[in-house]
């Protein structure tokens, strides 16, 4: 669908139109591994089995690439198939740069899998444009920025990291935007060379189905990573393509209400006594806010605040009834977690310590359930 179209208007026609044989609005599931070949070596419509390809899957590439503005997209089975596909791209003695405070299961994947295969991490603050430059190598091929963070909500310039990584030919941007959505910010326009999602979060939206995608700017990239899919196999089934076709539908309109709800408990949530700080770059006190406004259309519903202790977080979990404790985000129910021991726990005392993560520290993905009521859950659970 052309870009001169509305984000709302790509989300729900790109890749969506109708199913030619019998006009189903919803495209439908293909729920099958192989087709049949009615002349040997001519299948029909290009399609021979489904791990290659399947027309819901590339109903939703198709739809996804569309959402970023990038040139093609490839589905995985889970956010980190996703990112581990980007690093097959790469080679023995490749050295990728990262984003200090991460999901846990990236650093996770870098240095307890990817490591063994010969490949070298280093991490850094890429909020820090000078120590970013200071730490690119001769042997760099990959910079891998996560903006905002999980869960500190730090930002990284991402013009400004582009044009590092094109000051010398072989160094790819790629961006995980699963914070923010295709619909508060776009990568690519920025000068990423390819963006990473955990569909599992906004993009589905519902907490029902696990898939990542990878969406790129040039044909190699596409070409390579759509070979990935067909030798190591992680692909998205169809069904779970298909629940993210359904939620991709209504993005925009939740994420809307996401980023209303999501501006209001921060804000809540700083007048707090018993909180510490709150990390949210949609507050005006954050020390990157104006890059926030300038980069992002929205401020998004992730949010992490500090308790104090242990204690004090792990009663807050507790005590929360609308809130659910779970260790996802994303979904149209609001979730509250606690990062020492979900989602960084395999960072260890040392790893969290060393990027800001404490015992105290919650971070919550604000659903867009009536706002008052979520707020009122807050209040009695701090009280």
């Amino acid at each position: 669908m052309p870009r001169k179209h509305g984000f709302s208007t790509i989300a729900i026609h790109a890749g969506q139109e109708p199913e030619p044989l019998t006009g189903a609005v919803s495209f439908p599931i293909f729920a099958t591994s192989t087709y049949v070949q009615e002349e040997l070596g001519k299948p029909r419509l290009g399609y021979e089995y489904s791990r290659v390809s399947n027309p819901t899957r590339d109903r939703l590439e198709q739809n996804l690439a569309a959402l970023e503005g990038g040139r093609a997209a490839r589905v995985f089975a889970s956010g980190m198939a996703a990112i581990n596909a980007i690093c097959t791209l790469l080679h023995k003695g490749d050295h990728v740069l990262c984003t200090q405070n991460v999901y846990g299961g990236t650093p996770r994947l870098f240095n307890q899998l990817l490591a063994h295969y010969g490949m070298e991490f280093t991490y850094v603050d890429t909020g820090d444009l000078r120590a970013v430059s200071k730490a690119i190598r001769r042997n760099t091929k990959l910079i891998f920025v996560e903006t905002p963070t999980n869960p500190l909500m730090n930002l990284t310039d991402l013009a400004a990291i582009a044009a590092i990584a094109h000051r010398r030919k072989g160094i790819d941007l790629v961006v995980d935007n699963t914070f923010m959505s295709p619909y508060f910010q776009q990568p690519i326009t920025f000068g990423a060379d390819m963006v990473v999602h955990s569909t599992t979060k906004f993009l589905n939206g519902h907490s029902d189905g696990l898939g990542g995608v990878v969406v790129c700017t040039r044909p190699d990239q596409a070409e390579r990573l759509g070979f990935i899919q067909k030798a190591a196999g992680a692909i998205l089934s169809p069904f779970e393509a298909w629940l993210i076709l359904r939620g991709v539908k209504t993005l925009a309109v939740r994420m809307e209400k996401h980023d209303t709800n999501g501006r209001a408990v921060a804000e809540f949530l700083s007048r707090q006594r018993k909180i510490k700080a709150v990390y949210y770059p949609g507050l005006p006190n954050h020390p990157q806010y104006e890059l926030a406004a300038r980069q992002m259309s929205g401020f998004g519903s992730m949010i992490a605040f500090e308790t104090g202790s242990l204690s004090n977080a792990k009663r807050v979990l507790k005590r929360v009834r609308v809130c659910s404790t779970g260790e996802s985000l994303g979904g149209v129910e609001t979730l509250i977690s606690h990062p020492a021991t979900m989602t960084h726990a395999a960072l260890g005392p040392k790893g969290r310590k060393a990027v800001g993560i404490t015992d105290g520290l919650v971070r919550i993905s604000v659903g867009i359930e009536n706002l008052e009521d979520i707020l009122s859950d807050l209040d009695q659970a701090l009280g």
